[in-house]
């Protein structure tokens, strides 16, 4: 067969990926955290992670919900969350346990998330305290026997985090009333996983990392499974095509929301294996002009979204373009018209 294609692939990018160089997400992100631990990670509202940051408090989260949560290989996590810092530590610490992560949309009705929820089998769920309300009307209904719920400041260090929590609950009155007896709060969960050893849970190719719901649009969401191979590949992937123009200049955002697949596969995880700089993942930027004056406090390389939100990104081009001369965006409708990505090899390839 004549790949007539690769004439067509820029200069650097190889025609194949090899994903059995790396056995799974959880030998990534440790091979990660030892390698790059004073780097950067993540940063939002001016709080950055470091990789021991990412270290540290996802070995602590991963024990709790192993040791004291009870959760063990192959239990199902639902992680509600916008993009806040908790997040990447959920995922870390969900693959650490041996988990299977089920991404969940922050803006689900009731009854989409009692579905979702049903229909996953997730036992635990960590969720952002502004639609713990809408768990409030379903989790009777649900297999959930753990709830975490966490605020937007919890992360961002004393007293920033009690400032920011207080103004969210208080003063912008954006946290409803919610009845959930029983859950505890993300910070009392790390704080008791502290105290707790966490057991090694070897993962493989085959284990499942995520259970990717589609958003409906064509009947009830269906949740599509994604091993850590099809992750893996997904990176290798990302880092093959986007790569000849990124390590020279190794820092970009994505602005995309974290229950997208978009996001893990080809923002989050790339960037924790080549330990680029951070992710800019400001809940404040999803208002545009935020976002353009969040640009201005981080130069970057490379911009990744959703295609709705870069075609709204294309109105103030001018300003981003003047943030960044160096800049390269693309989305997610520009990586599906591109050529072929290079191939997994002899085996079926990962699904994008």
């Amino acid at each position: 067969m004549d790949k007539i294609w690769l004439r067509n692939y820029p200069a650097g990018v190889p025609a194949e990926i090899n994903p059995d160089e790396i056995a799974s997400l959880q030998a990534m992100l440790e091979r990660s955290f030892a390698q790059f631990a004073d780097r950067p990670a993540y940063t939002l509202m001016d709080r950055a992670l470091t990789y021991a940051d990412l270290d540290r408090l996802s070995r602590q989260f991963a024990a709790y919900l192993q040791k004291v949560a009870g959760l063990g290989h192959g239990d199902r996590i639902a992680i509600m969350l916008p993009n806040i810092l908790q997040y990447p530590v959920a995922i870390a610490a969900a693959f650490r346990a041996g988990l299977t992560v089920v991404n969940t949309n922050p803006l689900y009705t009731p009854r989409e998330l009692e579905h979702q929820l049903k229909d996953s089998g997730a036992k635990a769920i960590l969720i952002f305290e502004n639609f713990a309300h809408t768990l409030d009307e379903v989790l009777p209904a649900t297999h959930i026997e753990t709830v975490i719920v966490t605020g937007v400041g919890d992360l961002l260090g004393f007293p920033k985090s009690a400032l920011v929590n207080f103004v969210v609950r208080h003063v912008r009155k954006q946290v409803p009333e919610y009845s959930l007896p029983g859950s505890i709060g993300f910070l009392e969960a790390l704080g008791k996983g502290k105290f707790e050893n966490l057991q090694p849970v070897p993962l493989g190719h085959d284990d499942i990392a995520f259970l990717q719901y589609t958003g409906g649009t064509t009947g009830v969401s269906k949740g599509a499974v994604l091993t850590h191979r099809n992750m893996v590949a997904n990176v290798l992937q990302t880092e093959a095509w986007m790569g000849p123009s990124l390590r020279t200049r190794p820092s970009r955002w994505c602005w995309s929301p974290r229950c997208r697949s978009i996001t893990s596969s080809r923002c989050r995880l790339p960037d924790v294996h080549q330990a680029r700089r951070p992710q800019r993942a400001d809940r404040e930027s999803a208002r545009l002009p935020g976002f353009v004056k969040e640009l201005g406090k981080y130069p970057f390389t490379f911009f990744a979204g959703v295609n709705t939100l870069s075609m709204r990104c294309s109105t103030r081009l001018d300003s981003i373009a003047s943030i960044s001369a160096r800049s390269r965006s693309a989305s997610a409708a520009a990586w599906r018209c591109s050529a072929p990505w290079p191939s997994a090899g002899s085996r079926s390839p990962a699904t994008r």
